[in-house]
């Protein structure tokens, strides 16, 4: 992401939330400047012949692992493999830096959730294999109040192909 695409990008999260609310999901306020602030590393895909950003991945490093923060498409781009291209994207440069796993947290049985990732190679991680520092995400998110309906910590186990 370069400097000058973040209004953009935070049109992108905001317009993805629209998703949430539009399936009956009422989340609390997110004001995604938070998320750019604190993320280390965030992909942006841009529309057709560089046009402008249509969806986002931000990553942070949980422990020792990269963890996926957001990863958001504008339902107006929705479908079209810009997610999962920058779900690969963020798992391939995990992997060649010699990470062994991704982490994210997620809704357990949105479409477009947990099914979603559990269909691009992601498992639940179970609660005892968590560690200090994915419990600390974990409870973070819960005092955020975004434990509106079931969710679950994933993993994806990368390899210097994946």
């Amino acid at each position: 992401m370069r400097p000058e695409d973040e209004p953009r990008v935070v049109e992108v999260s905001l317009a993805a939330d629209t998703v949430f609310a539009d399936a009956g999901v009422v989340l609390p306020p997110d004001d995604p400047r938070e998320v750019l602030a604190h993320a280390e590393r965030v992909l942006v895909a841009c529309g057709p012949r560089g046009g402008p950003v249509v969806g986002l991945a931000a990553t942070v490093t949980v422990g020792e692992d990269p963890h996926l923060e957001q990863l958001a498409v504008h339902p107006a781009h929705g479908r079209r493999g810009a997610g999962s291209a920058l779900l690969e994207a963020v798992c391939a440069e995990a992997a060649a830096s010699g990470h062994t796993r991704l982490t994210l947290t997620t809704f357990r049985d949105l479409p477009w959730n947990g099914p979603w990732y559990a269909a691009r190679g992601f498992s639940v991680l179970p609660r005892a294999a968590w560690g200090p520092a994915l419990e600390g995400v974990w409870n973070a998110e819960e005092r955020a109040g975004i434990g509106v309906l079931p969710r679950v910590v994933m993993e994806r186990r990368l390899s210097p192909t994946t």
